[in-house]
């Protein structure tokens, strides 16, 4: 198959986890674009979530043009579709419903554009038997694979655009350009030199236990919050508003609530901090290619299937660090604990953690980047 296939592609997301969703189809979106030449159309059902992360997007257009990607407000509605309607390649996200008229007008073309239902990421060992099965439809004639991101080079791999490590190296060599960075969210010459923790979570995770942690320890910590994050929470640290801007110091620690940011700063953000709690898939992978200690805090499921996968990905990601998984078991809800303590032991064990996460930078690299390898499995099926 030749390497300018596919030269049209559709991206299907409704949004559940208010950013990651969407935040891991524009980058896809983006990519395929940008790097690979291909025209895409993006359907997605929140506009407002969407506008957080990229504030170009118009929340009020059915159908516009964001940097040569084209971008469609789905509303649930099914309409009527025909096979000129259809690209070489329609990924459904996470599963999502692709409306009906849509995948009949699917089956009406010749050749079949390529079907693929991109998965969620996970570190269990059943991903990579899973990855790439077909999927027959019951009644027309049409396959749909299954695509799965992953650890491994039996999975499709990690997102990553071609040039992202290396801007991020330049950028953490720069210690001027992470300085006037954190300055234009208001970080202090004083507070550059605590360690500097980002902190994106949900809001029933223990911020106000570790909060008092920071506050009581030895060191000083600046927490830079985006705005809307663990808001009550925050809140009463303040004792205000936790708007953007706003600011608080009580022994040794400062909160500063910083703007909800575009993909592109809050990558920035992530490689200027010395520590990153992230939360369900997209800043838990950009949180990877920053190559600094992070705690995930992963998407609850029904009968707590998610601590099923937070041990799965910590057997594999942390390596010789107990007191990394004793503090993400706890911060998930996962294992009781005192927060002082496992942040102590968290703390002291910082540098080591630091140095896994650049080994584990490497491990993944060798698996290649997502969009490539999706790319080229979609070429083995036409």
């Amino acid at each position: 198959m030749s390497p300018e296939f596919p030269r049209t592609l559709a991206i299907f997301c409704k949004v559940v986890d208010n950013y990651g969703d969407i935040g891991i189809c524009w980058r896809l979106a983006r990519q395929f674009h940008a790097e690979h030449g291909i025209a895409v159309t993006l359907w997605v059902d929140d506009l407002a979530s969407f506008r957080r992360i990229w504030p170009q997007v118009d929340t009020r257009a059915d159908v516009q043009d964001i940097g040569g990607i084209t971008v469609r407000h789905w509303a649930g509605q099914d309409g009527e579709f025909s096979p000129a309607d259809i690209p070489d390649v329609v990924i459904e996200f996470f599963g999502v419903d692709i409306p009906p008229g849509y995948i009949e007008a699917m089956a009406q073309c010749e050749p079949r554009p390529v079907w693929i239902n991109y998965e969620g990421l996970s570190a269990e060992e059943w991903v990579e038997g899973c990855h790439s099965l077909p999927s027959m439809h019951p009644r027309l004639k049409l396959t749909k694979h299954f695509f799965f991101p992953g650890f491994t080079d039996k999975t499709g791999g990690l997102l990553r655009e071609r040039d992202l490590v290396g801007e991020r190296e330049a950028f953490q060599a720069d210690p001027a350009a992470m300085a006037a960075f954190l300055g234009r969210l208001g970080v202090t010459p004083n507070e550059m030199t605590s360690l500097k923790v980002s902190l994106f979570c949900y809001p029933h995770a223990p911020v106000t236990e570790l909060f008092e942690a920071w506050e009581q320890g030895g060191q000083p910590v600046t927490c830079l919050v985006p705005e809307g994050v663990a808001r009550e929470k925050v809140e009463a640290f303040l004792n205000k508003d936790a708007d953007a801007g706003a600011c608080a110091t009580r022994g040794a620690l400062t909160v500063r609530v910083i703007p909800f940011m575009p993909q592109t700063d809050y990558d920035r953000l992530l490689w200027a901090c010395d520590l990153n709690f992230v939360r369900g898939e997209d800043s838990w992978v950009r949180a990877q290619w920053a190559a600094r200690p992070f705690i995930w805090h992963i998407y609850p499921q029904d009968e707590n299937l998610h601590h099923v996968k937070l041990r799965a990905f910590l057997q594999k990601y942390a390596v010789n660090t107990q007191s990394l998984i004793d503090f993400s078991l706890c911060w998930n809800g996962e294992r009781e604990g005192q927060m002082d303590a496992l942040w102590t032991s968290l703390q002291a064990e910082l540098p080591t953690i630091a140095r896994r996460a650049q080994d584990w930078e490497a491990q993944m690299l060798a698996n290649g980047d997502l969009v490539s390898n999706l790319l080229n499995f979609v070429r083995t099926l036409r």
